[in-house]
């Protein structure tokens, strides 16, 4: 299979070009420092951005759509098609002004195949991101709204049902993006694979599971700090192989230009046991890390009917049963931080400086013996469902959990079931991980909030707990910033105390990029922009 995989790239590194930016004057090797090329191992299902759930979406939707507003690398909002906006005394009405340059990509069913962005078109996008028959993951985004209107072409109104200091934050994801009606509407659900908006590449060729251009959008209404229009770049061409070591053979032969995060088939080979680059790639290539805001962990689904998923013994003894720094060490190459602080990751404000679980294997061992002795099993049994990008993690924890008495089988699952089946509430213990939409502690402990249950929001433990709802409600409506991050700290105490999870680390944003590639930047939640990145030639 991999083989085949080797060959299919090569051939589309071949053709590429000669498809998208073909010159009859200028040969491939020259146009190559214009186009950015990457690999998504995870594939795209939709190009939709009420779609856009995981990394893989968000970032091709990333390039072809725009919202209000936008984040920077620091996680600052900035304007983006809203060029300013108000906020009214009591925190609930939003007033967002809209630029008059900004036009969506060009298409036939305009008229001279050009049109200019309003603000019914944020209405109408609006509309069909919360519309049932839309069934966007997204749906929930904007629950916190009492009403939106278009006042005119330039002027968008949004109200609160009660005051949501991250509410901003919220209108960043590529859900809130704005779409044509006309455009949507003619290609129905094939809109997916015919997405029309207003980023800075437009796209242009999509054959699924294969490969995926996009073409700059000379009519981009951004400019970098010298007035020079966005983006550099002339195309982002987007392959996917689906084997993470074949994807690193590519980066290292320079037919691909970036990888983001760490996988087990190349660490040691790209870095050393204390996460340095190791020297034989110090002159080709780029590495840059940072905090993530990304929480890998381990959940129980706590209405499985299984006694040992349904004690928090259990529970709690696999949370104190393995060492997180050894983990971290060996099986990460250094990069990323023990989770030992609760599910808030570190690199948020209101990030819970008391300790979590930290390894303690003589007190897993006393719960282990007293779940036997409270309930007779005398052979205490769990499965972890993974998918292989994490099966490392999770067999160095079976190892170091049938030291204290329990018998762990891992379930290794296709990424597509293990996401159904956390969906479904069908696994009663899964490996996930969680990503900001937003730089906002809300929503991570969002999961854990009653009425987000799955499938109709991201609680997949079904974790349920009266006195958490209640501060997590109040939360909402706080808006002095020190209160508001104590009751999130509050929150995240009931989630370490009730262990419906098992932290493990808190992840780094790590980018190897090749030594021509600039402007890359890097960010807490691993949005890739390539509106400001450029190459130059080898």
């Amino acid at each position: 299979m991999k083989t085949v995989q080797l060959l299919q790239y090569k051939l589309i590194a071949s053709v590429i070009f000669t498809l998208l930016i073909a010159c009859n004057s200028t040969t491939t090797s020259d146009r190559d420092h214009l186009v950015f090329r990457y690999n998504e191992y995870k594939n795209i299902n939709s190009l939709d951005p009420a779609f856009a759930k995981d990394n893989s979406a968000i970032w091709a939707c990333n390039q072809l759509f725009n919202g209000l507003v936008q984040l920077d690398d620091n996680l600052n909002i900035q304007p983006d098609i809203a060029k300013s906006w108000t906020i009214s005394e009591d925190a609930k009405t939003y007033v967002f002004n809209i630029r008059n340059d900004v036009f969506f990509h060009e298409h036939e069913l305009f008229t001279n195949n050009k049109r200019k962005v309003t603000a019914f078109d944020f209405k109408y996008s609006f509309d069909r991101l919360t519309d049932k028959k839309t069934a966007s993951p997204g749906s929930n985004t904007l629950q916190q709204v009492l009403v939106y209107k278009a006042v005119n072409d330039s002027t968008f109104t949004i109200q609160l049902k009660q005051p949501f200091p991250a509410f901003l934050g919220v209108l960043t994801t590529k859900y809130c993006s704005v779409l044509p009606k006309e455009i949507v509407e003619h290609y129905g659900n094939d809109f997916r694979a015919n997405p029309i908006g207003t980023g800075p590449f437009k796209f242009k060729r999509w054959e699924e599971n294969i490969k995926l251009v996009l073409r700059k959008n000379k009519n981009y209404h951004e400019q970098d700090s010298k007035g020079n229009k966005l983006p550099y770049l002339e195309a982002v061409a987007i392959t996917f192989l689906t084997d993470k070591q074949s994807e690193f053979l590519q980066f290292s032969q320079g037919n691909i230009d970036f990888i983001s995060g760490l996988d087990p088939s190349y660490k040691d080979e790209l870095l050393t046991q204390v996460g340095k680059l190791r020297s034989k790639y110090t002159s080709t290539v780029n590495m840059v890390s940072g905090d993530y805001l990304n929480t890998e962990y381990l959940g129980f689904y706590m209405e499985s009917k299984q006694t040992e998923i349904q004690s928090v013994l259990i529970r709690k003894a696999i949370n104190y049963g393995f060492d997180r720094q050894t983990m971290i060490k060996y099986l990460r190459n250094g990069i990323g931080t023990p989770a030992e602080n609760g599910f808030i990751p570190k690199g948020l404000p209101s990030f819970n400086h008391l300790k979590g679980y930290t390894y303690q294997p003589e007190k897993a061992k006393e719960l282990v013996n007293q779940f036997k002795n409270e309930t007779g099993i005398t052979e205490p049994k769990i499965t972890i469902a993974t998918n292989s990008n994490y099966v490392d993690l999770c067999e160095y924890i079976q190892r170091e959990l049938e030291k204290i008495g329990l018998t762990v089988t891992i379930d290794l699952l296709t990424s597509s079931t293990l996401k159904e089946g956390k969906s479904k509430g069908t696994l009663p213990m899964f490996r996930a991980s969680w990503v900001a939409d937003y730089p906002d502690a809300e929503n991570y402990l969002s999961l854990f909030y009653s009425k987000n249950f799955t499938p109709n929001g991201p609680n997949y433990t079904h974790f349920k707990n009266d006195r958490y709802d209640h501060l997590y409600e109040n939360a909402l409506k706080e808006v002095d910033l020190n209160k508001r991050h104590r009751f999130y700290q509050q929150m995240d105490s009931i989630i370490i105390n009730n262990a419906p999870v098992i932290p493990l680390y808190y992840d780094q944003v790590i980018r190897f990029s090749r030594k021509n590639i600039h402007g890359l930047g890097i960010n807490p939640i691993n949005l890739l922009h390539l509106k400001r990145v450029y190459k130059s030639k080898l």
